[in-house]
This record gives C-alpha cells, structure tokens and sequence, in this order.
C-alpha cells in the first residue's frame, strides 16, 4: 500500500483563542459649587439620596463649598445616572464622567 504525499504532510493544528475582559471603567457623579444653594440644604440632599451619615454628607458639601466640585459617588452607570438625575431633581449642579483609566 502507497501513501499518497498528501497525506503525509497532512498536520493538525490547534488554534486556541482566549478572550480577556478588563473591567468597565467607574462613573463619577460630581457634584459643583453654584452661589444660591445653602450648604446645610446639599448636607441633607446628600444624606437623603445617598445614605450617607451627616458627617460624611458636611464633609462632601464642604469639599464642593472649597473645591468648587466634589466627586460624591463612583460606580455602575446605570446607578450614576440615577444619582446624577436625583441630585439634579434637587437643583444641585452636577455632571456625571467616567472616571480615568
């Protein structure tokens, strides 16, 4: 019996493809300074939208009263767009961006 050469140089292969994932960049919600909210009115905005303890909401609120802006939440998309509307319903400016890789 003769092989054919074909079959001799015949050679199996094995492609093997390996897919990686990075995770999604966080959301920002920033909250910025305008000269007509009262300071104790975003304390309680914060403490409402957020969960957050009075403590923690005065130190954000502070943080926009002498920054000019404070990164007050960081996360899913979805969630920060709720937020952002949220604090917007409230009249506090505020701008959602995603945060750098």
């Amino acid at each position: 019996m003769t092989r054919s050469p074909r079959a001799a140089t015949q050679e199996k292969t094995k492609t093997e493809t390996r897919t990686q994932t990075a995770p999604a960049r966080p959301w920002n919600v920033i909250v910025h300074d305008d000269p007509v909210t009262l300071m104790g009115y975003v304390t309680r905005v914060f403490m409402q939208v957020f969960g957050y303890a009075e403590a923690k909401a005065r130190k954000l609120m502070l943080e926009v009263h002498r920054e000019g802006r404070s990164l007050v939440w960081s996360g899913g998309r979805e969630q920060a767009e709720v937020y952002t509307q949220k604090l917007q319903a409230h009249h506090l400016l505020t701008t959602l961006e995603q945060a750098d890789a």
